[in-house]
């Protein structure tokens, strides 16, 4: 059974242990201006007073809920068909592009592989943040390929010696 302090079930209430640092008995600042160790905050994982009592009061209910609006949505309801489709099909956020990009197989092809980028975005056969996006890998790519160019020169010049 659940008792009610100020409409929150007393099973959802979160208690600071008695010896934690707050307010009064949390030291002052550092010789260096940061603060001394005080509060740790909330413990990882732990939820907020309010989402703990929602629960609670759902909690026996999450499946009549799911049903009316299921039914509602079957209805003609507007705003409870796009709440169904939102959570059987969420909106894709990252989806697989293809298009034609040459080997990048040193540095200097990654002029060659920006030039074919740039090419299928003005041709819309990518989006501009597809574009982008695929662009900062080429990047990444072109600065990996330099420094293992680098690494061979260097690693040459000191058999020389």
């Amino acid at each position: 059974m659940f008792t009610f302090t100020d409409g929150i079930p007393s099973q959802a209430i979160c208690r600071a242990p008695a010896d934690r640092k707050n307010g009064a008995t949390t030291g002052a600042r550092n010789p260096d201006g940061t603060f001394a160790p005080g509060n740790p905050g909330r413990p990882q994982g732990s939820r907020h007073r309010a989402t703990q009592a929602t629960l609670a009061l759902l909690d026996g209910d999450a499946e009549a809920l799911t049903r009316k609006a299921v039914e509602m949505a079957l209805e003609g309801d507007s705003a409870a068909l796009r709440l169904c489709l939102e959570r059987i099909a969420p909106p894709r956020k990252d989806a697989p592009v293809e298009f034609a990009l040459p080997v990048m197989a040193s540095a200097q092809d990654a002029t060659t592989a920006a030039a074919a980028i740039l090419a299928a975005v003005a041709n819309a056969e990518l989006t501009p943040a597809e574009g982008s996006h695929v662009m900062a890998l080429v990047d990444a790519y072109r600065r990996t390929l330099e420094a293992t160019e680098l690494e061979t020169r260097i690693i040459a010049l000191e058999q020389r010696k």
